[in-house]
This record gives C-alpha cells, sequence and structure tokens, in this order.
C-alpha cells in the first residue's frame, strides 16, 4: 500500500465542519492521531460530537486560526470570497476540497466501495455497515447521514472503505473504486451537468473505472452485477410481503435461493436498497447469513423515514426526500401506514433542482388533499424566483405556501389521532419540525 496521504502532516482545519460529510472525514482523520479544528456557522450534532472526540471546533467564521494548521479543507459550499479560504491562500497552506480529501482517504484502503444515485445512497452506504461490522471485517465507513449505531464515520482498520459518492460537481468521479455502486441514475444536479445525457454518461464512467459495477437492472447499458424487482436481475427480490411497513423478501443470486431478509426499516424502495448491499457483500465475500444479520439490524438513519413523536395525537415523520423520485417513495410508505389524514409539509432544496423538475414535482405532489410548501432551503444558491417555494405551491391545487414557522403550526392545527404528519425536504425543516412538536409537547 502507497504512503498515506495524511502521513505528509500532522494538522487539518476544515472549513464548514458541521456538514455530516465534512464531519465524518475530520473524524477519521482524529482516528489517525492528527490535530484536527475547523469553522462553522452554527453548532449542531456533528460539532458536538468532533468536540467529545478532541476536535478544536469554532462556531462562526474567525480569521486566524487558519494559520495554525497544514492542511485547509472547503465543501462545495464555500463560497470563494470566504475569508478563511482567503487567508489559507495568502499563507500557502495546501487546500483541498471536500471530494479531493475523501478520495485520499479512501486511498488508505486496500478496498474502495463507492456508493452513487440520486437517492439512497445514505440508506444502502448504511446497510453495508452494518453488515460488514456482523462480517468481522476491518473497515471505515463515510456516511452522508446519522446512522443510529455509527453516526456518520465508523473505522476498525483498513481493508475496506465505504464511502458515499456525490454527484454534485461530478465530485463522485474523484474516486477510484474498486465496486462502485449506482442505485438511479434520475435526473439530479442539472444545473452541473447540462443534460440527461451527461448525467447519465458520468455515471457510466464511474461504473466504468471500477474493477466491479452494481448497477440497477435495465437503467444503465454498462457491464455489471444487475438488481432489481425485475426477475432477469441478478440480484433480485421473490415473495416479497408487507407487514406494518416493513419488507421481507426471498433473496435471489440469479436462480440461487439465498434466503430471507428481513428488515427494519420501512418501504418497499428499501428492498432495491437491500438488494445493491447483497450484490456489493457478495462480491465482498461476506456469507448470507452475516448479510441477513446485517440487514437487520439495521434500524434507520436520521431524517430517513423518522419519527419524530406526536403533536395533538397525530403522528410526525421526517423523510430527507428533496428529489420527486423520493418524495413519491415517502409518500407510499407513509400510505401503508396512515389510517387517517395525511398532512404534508415540504421545503424545496435549492433553487435549481425546482426549476429544472418543476412538472415532476407539480406531478408527485398535486395528490396531496393537505400540503404546505415551505420557503425553499437556497443552500449555495441565490434566489430565482422560477424556482421558489411560492412558485411551485402556486401551480399545485389545494397547496398552501408557509414563509414562517407559524404557518406551519396554523397548518397542522388541526391534525389529530390517527392523522400523520410527514416533514419533506433537505434543508432546516426538519429543526424546525422538532421544534414544532417539542415546544407542543412541553407545554
Amino acid at each position: 500500500m502507497r504512503k498515506s496521504f495524511l502521513e505528509f502532516y500532522d494538522s487539518f482545519y476544515f472549513i464548514g465542519i458541521g456538514g455530516v460529510s465534512m464531519g465524518g472525514l475530520a473524524k477519521y482523520i482524529l482516528s489517525r492521531g492528527k490535530k484536527v479544528g475547523g469553522s462553522d456557522n452554527v453548532a449542531g450534532v456533528f460539532t458536538e460530537e468532533l468536540i467529545k472526540l478532541g476536535a478544536k471546533v469554532e462556531i462562526a467564521e474567525r480569521k486566524g486560526s487558519v494559520k495554525f494548521y497544514d492542511v485547509v479543507i472547503y465543501t462545495d459550499a464555500v463560497k470563494e470570497n470566504d475569508i478563511q479560504l482567503i487567508e489559507a491562500r495568502e499563507l500557502n497552506k495546501t487546500i483541498l476540497s471536500r471530494g479531493q480529501l475523501l478520495y485520499e482517504v479512501s486511498r488508505d484502503f486496500k478496498k474502495v466501495i463507492a456508493v452513487s444515485g440520486c437517492h439512497g445512497k445514505t440508506t444502502c452506504t448504511s446497510m453495508l455497515a452494518h453488515i460488514f461490522a456482523c462480517s468481522g471485517a476491518k473497515f471505515g465507513v463515510h456516511i452522508g447521514g446519522r446512522d443510529k449505531s455509527f453516526s456518520n464515520e465508523f473505522y476498525s482498520g483498513r481493508d475496506f472503505f465505504i464511502t458515499e459518492a456525490c454527484e454534485y460537481k461530478k465530485n463522485f468521479l474523484l474516486l477510484k473504486p474498486d465496486i462502485a455502486v449506482i442505485l438511479n441514475s434520475s435526473p439530479d444536479h442539472m444545473e452541473c451537468y447540462g443534460s440527461v445525457a451527461n448525467l447519465r454518461s458520468a455515471y457510466t464512467h464511474f461504473a466504468d473505472s471500477a474493477e466491479i459495477a452494481i448497477v440497477p437492472y435495465g437503467d444503465l447499458e454498462v457491464d455489471g452485477l444487475t438488481f432489481g424487482f425485475e426477475k432477469n436481475a441478478r440480484f433480485c427480490a421473490r415473495h416479497i410481503v408487507c407487514t406494518n411497513g416493513f419488507y421481507s423478501f426471498l433473496a435471489m443470486d440469479g436462480d440461487v435461493k439465498l434466503g430471507t431478509v428481513n428488515l427494519s426499516v420501512y418501504g418497499k424502495h428499501n428492498v432495491l436498497n437491500a438488494l445493491a448491499a447483497i450484490a456489493v457483500a457478495r462480491s465482498a465475500g461476506i456469507s448470507f447469513a452475516r448479510i441477513k444479520e446485517g440487514l437487520a439490524n439495521f434500524t434507520g438513519v436520521e431524517r430517513r423515514f423518522e419519527n419524530l413523536g406526536k403533536y395533538n395525537g397525530a403522528r410526525c415523520i421526517a423523510d430527507y426526500a428533496h428529489h420527486p423520485e423520493e418524495i413519491s417513495a415517502t409518500l407510499s410508505a407513509v400510505k401503508k401506514l396512515n389510517g387517517g389524514r395525511l398532512y404534508v409539509v415540504f421545503q424545496p432544496h435549492t433553487y435549481s433542482r425546482t426549476k429544472n423538475l418543476f412538472s415532476e414535482f407539480v406531478k408527485v405532489l398535486s395528490g396531496i388533499n393537505n400540503l404546505l410548501i415551505y420557503r425553499t432551503f437556497a443552500a449555495r444558491e441565490y434566489f430565482d424566483d422560477k424556482g421558489s417555494a411560492l412558485t411551485l405551491s402556486q401551480n399545485i391545487k389545494r397547496a398552501r405556501y408557509g414563509d414562517d414557522v407559524k404557518d406551519i403550526i396554523d397548518f397542522i392545527l388541526d391534525a389529530g389521532e390517527n392523522d400523520t404528519v410527514v416533514f419533506l425536504g433537505a434543508g432546516d425543516i426538519y429543526d424546525i419540525a422538532k421544534y414544532i412538536i417539542n415546544i407542543r409537547n412541553s407545554k
């Protein structure tokens, strides 16, 4: 194995250390005995975890700290005029983007497993973490969410590295995986790719870069192990049964009956995530007994169909869904559980995604009787009326628009026993939902 990038430096500073991916990378570097510091605009669960592990975390930008570190890492959300990034350049520090550091970290390991796709990455990556843990393998995992057991990072050895591979700005093409997983190639980040053809070409390149590619049956024209509900897929599910929203199925590897899998997470879409994880684990030489055990142990990731508690007796669920296909899958899972009225609060994530997939959002949300579209979480973008939450709400019958927390409270005020309230989105809607529920329940 080549000499690790980390061996050339002693200290690392993260601009945006509280982000889920940045925080996971920072934890890994801490586990390697390095000095870690960083800044973020607000405190959060990952900054708290990092401080407990020994990182020095500053809340809000502070000029002057960068000079004490060898390497500076920044996220794609950091603007070019960020004062700490400017300072790092002026001091001639070694500067890496988040994607570049992820690549360097991946090269510390003997085998790299990278999970890509518009949706499902976090769930599939977490499933793999539980499977590999049950197998006794020495591995590291980098998760784009907060798994209930592993949080966003785990490290026990350098045989395997399991990571999410983000398509934004073609970051996933920086990785050189041994096993490349493509869960789906649905249109997203079109502001980066320009066309569906360019996006699919990037996925094909990603698959071709690996020794083994695991791809959805009938999706991409690449050589690889296929998975899907179709009987001609290499890894498929038969005898699918839903019990109270949880699914079980007979896993097949070609004509071989591997055995029955019992999932501990809601939604039929997770059968596909599990099939992809099974394909990876089988390729890595893990027995089906350990695969079955690992999948059963996986009970979910924060913000992925997470039960937040009750509001006026109504069940409240939060889900990260921010793409039309994800929303469709989540609503399908909710309908398996919901016996009363359904209230949906959706916060669009970025103006560009809403504008580029506008008709798809309208279609998937139009069948909801009680729907509130909450103000857009802009992330890295500037206002664009064509992709705004208000414009989206005006194009959906019966939809309401909300610009304030009070608007959400007024919207769900009539929800009660047997009803379900679903908070959808990848922005701050999750924290808002928890705040509303906590305030109500503390009275």
